[in-house]
């Protein structure tokens, strides 16, 4: 089932298909980016300017967090100071290195996501996990 939404952003119109959208974050400042599907364009959304479209985002990000389906699986980590939500299945390259940190690149940003266990140990096995059910690999 499709989630489209309509909002407003920088006096535009959008129909997003929510979808196919493959990464959220929530700054602390309480806004949420996330990246139009197949584009390097952030839409930010602030609930001081935008209450009504930012609750239309939280709400869809609050039913797909931890979601594992077929055709996603949702992760939720703490990256400098910020959290995501992200779709492990759009990514299409993980790093193990010696040290047992993770390293991806999500597909709209050039710099790596680097995923350390002590700090991150949650996400950090959720990714392990994931890599060793879908794709049979395992780093351990």
């Amino acid at each position: 089932m499709a989630h489209w939404v309509k909002i407003q952003y920088q006096r535009k119109e959008y129909v997003i298909n929510l979808d196919f959208v493959n990464t959220f974050c929530y700054e602390k400042n309480g806004r949420v980016t996330f990246w139009l599907p197949n584009s390097n364009i952030p839409i930010i959304i602030s609930p001081q300017n935008n209450w009504e479209d930012y609750q239309k985002i939280v709400t869809y990000l609050e039913s797909i967090e931890n979601l594992e389906l077929d055709n996603s699986y949702w992760v939720t980590i703490t990256y400098e100071k910020n959290k995501y939500v992200i779709n492990l299945t759009c990514i299409s390259s993980f790093c193990y290195e010696p040290n047992n940190r993770l390293t991806f690149w999500l597909p709209h940003l050039t710099t790596p996501m680097v995923i350390n266990p002590v700090s991150n140990p949650d996400a950090h096995e959720k990714i392990l996990h994931y890599l060793q059910q879908k794709t049979g690999y395992s780093f351990l």
